[in-house]
């Protein structure tokens, strides 16, 4: 059986709960190298996204990668253009 200990109103502090406080930043890997705009390549290859989510950590399927690559390849066109 745990002891109880009974205190005060004015014995207790209040503070707002922060989640922050209980969250460990996420450190990326030192294998993913960001690249600046004018450094990025005009496409994507599916080798490179699976990579990246290897070292990450996240589960993919083939489809998914491909959805990814064509998204990504349509996005770093457009902003070429711009």
């Amino acid at each position: 059986m745990k002891k109880v200990e009974v205190v005060k109103r004015s014995q207790v502090e209040v503070r707002p709960f922060n989640l922050q406080n209980f969250i460990q930043p996420k450190e990326m890997p030192a294998t993913i190298k960001y690249k600046s705009m004018k450094q990025v390549s005009k496409s994507v290859s599916k080798k490179e996204l699976k990579n990246i989510a290897d070292a990450l950590g996240l589960p993919y399927e083939d489809a998914q990668i491909s959805f990814s690559k064509k998204l990504l390849n349509e996005y770093l066109k457009q902003m070429s253009g711009k």
